[in-house]
């Protein structure tokens, strides 16, 4: 953990700031642009939003994480019972690798257990959460609302009680406004026109992935920008095709200053 960072509440004065970190740490990771920025002002504006547990990460006067939490459901059919839906989890992604989507994830469980939460479900990456205690809620017979279950459901149990419920996971009715297509276009407005990727190999940053653009080659070491930082990374020793200056890439980011890897060179479909 970096010695000098604050887990605090958040502030009206840091809604804006708070909102272009989090389109900045979800941009082009699922698929072209995000909507996440939008989902925290959504949240923060629904019935269902817990200011309570939710928290914002600042490091020397600077917001580079945040973590929200809305009241959820799980029905068994008879009853429903009350938990947390964690997310959107975010981090600036300049400043990824430093440990502080886990500092905001303990803080804010231990807050969760403290108000009296009986526990916490996500929809999220299970090679990062379990690490932090998170465990499949098909474990608890927790579904989905269609009754499906995923390796990326995951959940926290806080109490006895979380333990013993089965069901349908029901999140806020208020999530649906997400979908509005209008409504995001007209909040994009407000925040940098950053450029969109879109490829056919599905997720392009996801795990250990992230996506950049190769802006200089120097012998074997391509330099890849990836937001203000640029990364010098070798090749993977599989890499199928070569990229060159200019080549949107995925590359595997080695933040302990060890050698990163370009692991595969993708073709920007909006820019065909």
């Amino acid at each position: 953990m970096l010695n000098n960072l604050i887990i605090r509440a958040e502030k009206p004065a840091d809604y804006k700031n708070t909102e272009l970190m989090t389109m900045r740490s979800f941009w082009n990771k699922f698929g072209p642009g995000c909507s996440e920025h939008n989902m925290v002002r959504i949240i923060r504006e629904s019935k269902d939003y817990i200011p309570q547990i939710s928290r914002i990460a600042e490091l020397d006067g600077k917001i580079v994480g945040a973590v929200f939490y809305t009241k959820a459901w799980i029905d068994d059919g008879s009853a429903k019972r009350e938990v947390a839906l964690l997310g959107p989890l975010s981090v600036e992604p300049t400043m990824e690798g430093n440990g502080i989507g886990g500092t905001l994830l303990v803080e804010s469980i231990k807050l969760a257990t403290k108000n009296g939460i009986a526990g916490i479900i996500l929809a999220g990456e299970p090679g990062y959460y379990p690490k932090f205690g998170f465990e499949l809620c098909s474990k608890y017979g927790i579904t989905d609302a269609e009754g499906n279950s995923y390796d990326a459901y995951l959940c926290y149990p806080l109490t006895d009680v979380f333990k013993s419920c089965k069901g349908k996971f029901i999140e806020s009715g208020d999530f649906a406004k997400i979908g509005d297509e209008k409504l995001l276009e007209e909040i994009s407005k407000e925040f940098p026109d950053y450029r969109k990727v879109k490829v056919q190999e599905g997720f392009m940053q996801i795990f250990d992935e992230h996506l950049g653009r190769v802006e200089s080659i120097q012998g074997e070491i391509y330099n890849v920008r990836y937001w203000e930082l640029v990364i010098p990374a070798n090749l993977s020793d599989n890499l199928q095709e070569k990229p060159y200056v200019g080549s949107d890439v995925q590359f595997c980011w080695n933040h302990k200053g060890g050698e990163s890897k370009i692991t595969k060179v993708l073709k920007n479909l909006l820019e065909e």
